[in-house]
C-alpha cells in the first residue's frame, strides 16, 4: 500500500542528508590532512618525493633518506597535527562554554602566561645558560606552570564574583597584558644572550620537540578530546543560553569550570613544549564552522582537523619561504591569524559576544 511522505519523515530524510554532509566534510578534512602531512616530509633542502617518503615510512630506501624522514621530518609533522589538533580543540570548546567567538588560549592569557615563564626560566633561573644542561626541562616547566596560573586566574575570578563569559574574556585579557608586561620586565634586566633565548623561545618552533616528547602531549590532548567529545550535548545545550542549558539538565558552571580546566591544562602542555602559536585555535573552529554548522559532534572533530590542516601549511610556509632558513612558525600564524581576528570582530562576532 503506498503511503505520502509525512512531514516527520521528510523531516528524518533531510537530518540524515545534512549528516552524511557534516560526516563527508570531516572525511574530507581528515584526507587533506593525512595529504598535506605527506607533502611536509617532502619539503626540505633535501627534496623527496612522495615515494621516497612512503618507503621511508616503511623502513624502506636508503639509510640517508630515513634519517630524514624519520628522524629530522617526521616529528615535525607529529607535531603539527597533535598541537595543531589540541589547540583548535581547546579554542572550539572555549567558544562554546564561553559563548563567545573570540575565546581560544591567546585571547585568555594563557600563551602569555607561559611566554612570562619561559622568561622566568631563562632569565631569573638560568635555564638559557649553563643550567640548561643540567635541567633542560626547567624553561617547560616554569611555562607550563604559569600557563594554567593565567587560567586559573580567570576561574577563580569567575567562581567568586560569579563573572559572565564575557567578564571572563575581559579578565583574559587584562591578564594577558599584566604577563606580558612581567615578560618586558624580566628582559629588560637580562643580558643578550637571555633576551634572544627568551625572544627565540616565544618564535615558537615544532623541530624542538622529540618523539618522547610528542608522547607526553599527544596523551594530554588525546585525554582532553575525549573529555570535549563527552561533553559534546552539553556544548550543544549552553549556545541557548545558561538558563535553557539548566532546564535540561546541564549543571553549567560544573561544565563550564571543568571545561576551561581542561582547556587550560591542554594548551599550556602544547605552549609549554612548542613554544607560542596564536590564533590557531581561534580560526580552525571559525574555517570549518560555515560548513558542519554549530553542532559539536561534528564542529569538535571538524575543528580538530582543522588545527592539524592549518598548523602543517604553516609549517610548509615557514620552511619554503625563505629556504633554506626556517621560519619561526609562531610568526606564520600570527601572520595569518591577526587578519582574520579583525575580520571577525569586523564582522560583528566580537560585539555580539561583548
Amino acid at each position: 500500500m503506498r503511503t505520502e511522505n509525512t512531514p516527520s519523515s521528510e523531516l528524518s530524510a533531510g537530518y540524515r542528508r545534512l549528516s552524511a554532509r557534516r560526516l563527508a566534510v570531516i572525511g574530507a578534512l581528515a584526507a587533506l590532512v593525512l595529504l598535506t602531512a605527506l607533502l611536509s616530509l617532502c619539503v626540505g633542502s633535501s627534496g623527496l618525493s612522495p615515494v621516497d617518503a612512503l618507503l621511508a615510512l616503511c623502513g624502506g630506501g636508503d639509510p640517508q633518506t630515513r634519517v630524514i624522514v624519520l628522524s629530522l621530518r617526521l616529528p615535525r609533522v607529529l607535531a603539527a597535527v597533535i598541537c595543531g589538533g589540541g589547540l583548535a580543540a581547546v579554542g572550539c570548546a572555549m567558544q562554546a562554554v564561553l559563548r563567545n567567538p573570540l575565546a581560544d588560549a591567546t585571547t585568555l592569557g594563557v600563551s602569555q602566561g607561559a611566554a612570562f615563564g619561559a622568561a622566568f626560566a631563562i632569565i631569573v633561573c638560568g635555564a638559557g645558560g649553563a643550567l640548561q644542561a643540567l635541567s633542560p626541562y626547567l624553561t617547560t616547566a616554569c611555562a607550563f606552570l604559569c600557563a594554567l596560573g593565567a587560567t586559573f586566574c580567570i576561574l577563580l575570578l569567575s567562581r567568586f564574583r560569579r563573572m559572565t563569559p564575557a567578564a571572563m574574556v575581559l579578565s583574559g585579557v587584562a591578564i594577558s597584558a599584566m604577563f606580558s608586561g612581567g615578560s618586558a620586565l624580566l628582559q629588560y634586566f637580562g643580558d643578550d644572550t637571555e633576551v634572544a633565548s627568551v625572544v627565540f623561545w616565544t618564535f615558537g618552533d615544532l623541530g624542538r620537540v622529540s618523539y618522547r616528547e610528542l608522547g607526553l602531549i599527544a596523551g594530554v590532548v588525546l585525554l582532553s578530546l575525549l573529555y570535549f567529545g563527552a561533553n559534546r550535548w552539553n556544548f550543544n545545550a549552553l549556545q541557548s543560553g545558561g538558563a535553557t542549558a539548566r532546564s535540561l539538565g546541564v549543571e553549567t558552571g560544573r561544565v563550564r569550570l571543568l571545561s576551561m580546566a581542561v582547556c587550560a591544562l591542554c594548551a599550556a602542555t602544547v605552549v609549554s613544549f612548542v613554544g607560542i602559536i596564536n590564533f590557531v585555535g581561534l580560526i580552525a573552529p571559525h574555517m570549518v564552522r560555515r560548513f558542519t554548522g554549530g553542532d559539536y559532534r561534528y564542529l569538535l572533530p571538524a575543528s580538530v582537523l582543522g588545527g592539524s590542516f592549518l598548523l602543517l601549511l604553516s609549517d610548509i610556509a615557514a620552511r619554503l619561504v625563505a629556504a633554506p632558513i626556517v621560519l619561526p612558525i609562531g610568526a606564520i600564524t600570527s601572520l595569518v591569524g591577526a587578519p582574520v581576528f579583525l575580520f571577525l570582530i569586523c564582522k560583528g562576532g566580537g560585539s555580539r559576544a561583548l
